[in-house]
């Protein structure tokens, strides 16, 4: 520990220059970090917020395009409700629409169709609960966008109007677009396009986009069995995320990323050691001659890189924090939480002490002689 400190003491412009790579790096994982979370919760909130476990799709609907492409009977509802383990299902509608406010602000919505009695009936913030025939219910963001509850909103093409009769305390959004929770009756002429005055077709009246399924506390629901039940293809709701547009492509490429920088902490802390392990080989040959085991001169060196790594990346974690703060709240989705963080700043230097661990361990097992020998 005595000879760590000391040379950090007397380098300490190329320990300096290590720790501000380190440092850089860790404000990138922050940044990716807090980017990641914040692309997932603009992508799929709506759904998180949820209070369901799984949904029942059509059977052998595509995955990814699970929430534009299912058509599910009404009557798959009662199925899956008499299923054991099962606390309740309710019928949910998914579509997204353009719209219009009578002062001029363009809105896209995603519009989840619920019963206003179910559970899937959201809470409010501000305003009325669902219940209006032609009410609509809006996450927090959208009055960020321009709405304001009692506005009336016009569905693009269809000339639908719908009033804003509350507003959700969160952000719910799906596929970057905020929700609209409307009655299902409202979504299903939507969703046939029938306008105001149209005549809806009867086969509309039972159409739903899935099952939303909440499974009683502790209890496990067998779906595969429900979904034979039922005539269905369930999803839990964390499978079901991947049927947002574009979450899978988007989560994937900054999973992608972080890998390579956590690669590139690896290979960057280990160069830079495995360089001064061999500018100290004299020096690590002294030792061990005077009496000093391997593990002894290892467990020294490590001692310096995690005094290195965990200085460098506090810096940098805070750095990442404070950029990450200024651009929350902007046309960015960012989003920072503890847990992540943390596990960012721990994994760089875990990382980091195992490629310091491998390019010192060589130099660790020298034998004194020879590499005093080999210094003549």
């Amino acid at each position: 520990m005595f000879l760590a400190l000391r040379e950090l003491r007397f380098a300490w412009v190329r320990f300096g220059l290590m720790g501000t790579v380190v440092a850089l790096v860790s404000v990138l994982m922050v940044m990716l970090s807090g980017l990641s979370e914040g692309l997932v919760k603009d992508g799929v909130s709506g759904l998180q917020n949820l209070p369901v476990t799984s949904f029942a799709f059509e059977r052998g609907v595509q995955h990814d395009s699970a929430f534009s492409r299912s058509i599910v009977d009404m009557s798959a509802v009662e199925k899956w409700r008499s299923r054991p383990g099962v606390a309740d299902a309710a019928p949910y509608g998914n579509l997204l629409v353009n719209t219009k406010s009578q002062r001029g602000a363009e809105i896209d919505l995603a519009l989840f169709g619920v019963r206003p009695d179910s559970f899937l009936s959201p809470k409010v913030g501000e305003g009325d609960r669902l219940g209006e025939p032609d009410g609509v219910v809006v996450s927090a963001t959208a009055l960020d966008a321009g709405l304001r509850v009692g506005d009336t909103i016009t569905v693009d093409r269809l000339g639908t109007r719908l009033r804003v009769v509350g507003a959700t305390g969160r952000q719910d959004t799906f596929g970057h677009v905020d929700v609209g929770y409307v009655p299902l009756a409202i979504w299903q002429r939507l969703k046939a396009g029938v306008g105001p005055d149209g005549s809806m077709p009867e086969h509309a009246t039972r159409e739903i986009t899935a099952v939303a399924v909440r499974a009683r506390p502790g209890a496990r629901v067998d779906l595969a069995a429900g979904d034979i039940a039922a005539g269905t293809e369930s999803l839990t709701i964390d499978q079901s995320f991947g049927a947002s547009p574009g979450y899978t492509a988007e989560t994937t490429t900054l999973e992608l990323i972080q890998g390579f920088l956590y690669a590139i902490s690896a290979l960057v802390a280990g160069a830079f050691f495995a360089v001064w392990a061999v500018q100290r080989r004299h020096e690590v040959a002294v030792l061990r001659a005077m009496g000093a085991s391997g593990r002894w001169v290892l467990r020294d060196a490590l001692t310096q890189a995690f005094i290195l790594l965990l200085a460098a990346v506090a810096v940098g974690a805070a750095v990442g924090v404070a950029l990450g703060a200024l651009m929350i709240g902007g046309g960015v989705p960012f989003a920072l939480s503890a847990p992540n963080v943390t596990a960012a700043a721990v994994g760089l230097i875990v990382l980091g002490l195992t490629g310091a661990g491998v390019a010192v361990a060589r130099i660790a097992s020298t034998d004194p002689a020879t590499a005093l020998g080999g210094n003549r």
